[in-house]
């Protein structure tokens, strides 16, 4: 595995992590708070099914460059300044949580390098006609996220109440990097998960109608970190897209999806 530092033409460098393995690329998009380090679960399901899994540290997390009032949509240039670097033509984009609305960007703004795109759990966008709140536990770092970043900075950081008890068992297993992964990325500071909360409760800056690649919705139907609506919304929006529903899984128990998921990934690029 290498980590390498990609400098980009503003002057910001991304902090990348690719497994160097061969086969078609993935590019995991994290949630938040997290490095972007490669998590092994998600190290071994893909390298299971043959694939090249690329991760980085979105700006302001594990060691890439803050990028204060970046958007949603900002993540795609980001993604192909990756891509030329590592020499990749193409790639999936696949997300969870908070990565599921910047896989979308790459699906909607990336569609000749993008091959299909999956999102865990991801949010929907905070639009009006759409009641974004409705079965969260909290959704008041968001709420402050909507009302900016000086607003966010000062709101009191949420815990980890909403989990469920499906969650903590797969925290406690299999899924534990993830957790020890999220404890870091906290300790080197709030600035990533301040911006992202600020970015998702803003305008993404795409249209989610304008994915027309092959999109894979996975999501827990006891969620209430992100609430199963928000994947349902993104149904009724995504041209091209499925949603597989989970109706025992919550917001990390879902990820155990991930295997069957990358199936489809791998079954809907050789289709495409």
């Amino acid at each position: 595995m290498t980590t390498l530092d990609v400098d980009l033409p503003d002057g910001r460098t991304l902090c990348v992590h690719d497994s160097d393995d061969d086969g078609p690329a993935v590019v995991w998009h994290h949630g938040s708070p997290q490095t972007g380090a490669l998590l092994a679960p998600v190290l071994e399901a893909a390298r299971a099914r043959g694939l090249r899994l690329l991760s980085y540290g979105r700006p302001g997390y594990g060691g890439s460059s803050p990028h204060v009032g970046r958007d949603v949509a900002s993540a795609a240039d980001d993604v192909r300044h990756v891509l030329d670097a590592l020499g990749i033509d193409s790639a999936a984009q696949v997300g969870a949580s908070g990565g599921g609305p910047h896989a979308l960007a790459c699906a909607a703004l990336l569609p000749d390098r993008t091959t299909a795109a999956l999102s865990i759990a991801g949010l929907a966008p905070f639009v009006d006609g759409f009641d974004w709140a409705a079965g969260m536990a909290s959704d008041a770092t968001l709420r402050a996220g909507a009302a900016g970043r000086d607003a966010r900075a000062a709101a009191p950081e949420g815990g980890v109440e909403a989990f469920t008890d499906a969650d903590w068992a797969v925290l406690s297993g299999a899924w534990a990097p993830l957790g020890d992964d999220a404890r870091r990325a906290s300790a080197q500071g709030l600035g990533g998960i301040i911006d992202d909360d600020v970015a998702y409760a803003h305008p993404w800056g795409f249209d989610p109608a304008d994915v027309t690649v092959p999109m894979l919705l996975v999501h827990g139907g006891q969620d209430r970190v992100v609430p199963p609506s928000h994947s349902a919304w993104l149904l009724d929006h995504l041209p091209a897209a499925e949603l597989w529903t989970r109706p025992r899984d919550s917001h990390v128990s879902v990820l155990e999806a991930l295997p069957v998921a990358l199936d489809w990934l791998v079954a809907a690029t050789r289709t495409a």
